[in-house]
């Protein structure tokens, strides 16, 4: 998950990395994408367990763009 990605990359850069908050920026941006074509699918996908797959995805997504947000306000 992202924690765990950003956690990595503090270990090298500092927090006032521009590097960093590129790459966090970018992260929130391909993530939010991400979930918009989930949730786009998810009232045609063709049973409910796909939806429940696409909607846990959809989860897993918030949770990492909600870590790439709050990195990206500490860096502020």
């Amino acid at each position: 998950m992202l924690w765990f990605r950003v956690d990595m990359v503090e270990k090298f850069l500092e927090a006032d990395d521009p590097v960093l908050e590129r790459v966090l920026e970018w992260t929130v941006a391909r993530d939010a994408a991400d979930v918009k074509q989930l949730m786009e699918w998810l009232p045609v996908a063709a049973s409910r367990r796909d939806q429940r797959a696409l909607l846990g995805r959809a989860q897993s997504l918030i949770l990492e763009l909600e870590g790439a947000l709050d990195e990206l306000v500490k860096m502020q």
